[in-house]
């Protein structure tokens, strides 16, 4: 199944059981309520799915288990985090056998590679497949930033599709606009920049902290594609506090805590992440149940 670049693509948590082993089961629910809601695709084993915390036969499972469910209704899009090129080469192929229907490449893990270091990268892991694929630029999270201007030494990749812009700055998307056109899609993936991203002209979200309300996560997108600012707005000032919890470093923590709270999963996570505890778990339930109670005020 071929990737169109564009709408909400979530990125989905990896649950666990509470022994720290993998729970495919629990995932797979998840993953149905996300396409029941009208997701244009899934992203597995992203920094939100704790693709660094898992063994390489853990990750081919988790995307294997994705392709099941899904069953063509959606595609699938497979995280790319590996420390060395050999092994991102060998895990694309691996998941291009699998199923999986693109790829989010990530810069190499733990090495902060210079930027001649990270194009290699780059360049290995697309010229390992023929389906599409993503650059993920987080530099506040992986050191190495892909700016529009080093974005532009990429444009002769034909399969590199789209881009994940999350430095934090949403000028970001104008600048990759005048530098490339429309040559790549690009897709938000700050969660309280969305809206002001959408108006700067995207094509689709990564979404992390929407898979806890996937619906209203869903419609918030779909207004901002009809133009519907005013509703938009209204909706984006509720979810904003829950968003938020997206951009702290222990946001696969609150994220998961959040799921649980809505009944799509539960807060297990891998060591060396531990769940929350004390008062800061009773400081991100006030924010998590605070946000749930006002749903039903929505619809009004």
């Amino acid at each position: 199944m071929s990737v169109r670049w564009a709408g909400v693509f979530p990125a989905v948590t990896t649950q666990f059981r509470s022994d720290q082993s993998l729970d495919l089961g629990a995932t797979a629910r998840h993953l149905e309520a996300l396409i029941a809601s009208g997701v244009s695709g899934l992203v597995v084993c992203g920094s939100l799915g704790e693709n660094q915390t898992l063994d390489p036969d853990e990750k081919r499972q988790v995307v294997e288990n994705a392709v099941r469910v899904s069953g063509g209704r959606v595609p699938v899009v497979a995280g790319v985090a590996e420390s060395s090129t050999g092994a991102a080469v060998r895990y694309v192929r691996d998941c291009a056998r699998i199923g999986a229907s693109g790829f989010m490449v990530m810069p190499p893990m733990v090495y902060k590679a210079d930027p001649g270091e990270a194009a290699g990268y780059f360049r290995a892991v697309a010229a390992a497949t023929d389906l599409s694929w993503m650059l993920y630029n987080n530099p506040l999270a992986y050191t190495v930033d892909v700016t529009p201007e080093r974005l532009t030494e990429f444009a002769d990749i034909p399969n590199l599709a789209a881009i994940k812009e999350s430095s934090g700055d949403p000028r970001r998307v104008t600048e990759i606009r005048l530098a490339l056109g429309d040559r790549l899609a690009v897709f938000a993936g700050v969660d309280d920049l969305i809206l002001e991203s959408s108006i700067l002209g995207i094509d689709g979200w990564i979404a992390g902290s929407g898979i806890a309300f996937p619906e209203e996560n869903q419609r918030l997108w779909e207004l901002t594609r009809a133009g519907k600012w005013d509703e938009a707005r209204r909706l984006y000032r509720w979810a904003a506090p829950l968003m938020k919890l997206d951009t702290h470093p222990k946001f696969v923590q609150y994220i998961k805590l959040m799921i649980q709270e809505a009944g799509l999963g539960a807060e297990w996570v891998r060591e060396p992440r531990r769940p929350l505890a004390g008062a800061e778990r009773e400081h991100v339930l006030g924010i998590i149940r605070r946000g749930l109670k006002a749903r039903s005020a929505l619809a009004k």
